[in-house]
């Protein structure tokens, strides 16, 4: 009986510890933290006209960068998600 209820608990608390990280990965618009995810965006800001928009799609990468490097993976999601948004406005 102890050892399912700490069994149970333990469950509930890797659940509760893994769930809020695995959102932080798509947090803005579905646009995770990865390489592909990196490269579409990055690919689509350089094909847009020299603006506004474009610089400030420049620095939302460049943000998401910095957040990815330190491993701060909700602020890169959406750091990542924002220049994606840009992108799609040219």
């Amino acid at each position: 009986m102890i050892k399912t209820l700490i069994a149970a608990t333990t469950m509930a608390a890797v659940v509760y510890a893994v769930a809020p990280a695995q959102a932080a990965h798509r947090h803005h618009m579905g646009v995770g933290c990865s390489g592909a995810n990196f490269g579409k965006t990055e690919a689509a800001v350089e094909a847009m006209a020299d603006n506004e928009v474009k610089f400030a799609a420049e620095k939302e990468v460049s943000l998401a960068q910095d957040a990815m490097l330190n491993n701060k993976w909700g602020a890169c999601g959406e750091h990542l998600g924002k220049a994606a948004e840009a992108s799609m406005a040219k």
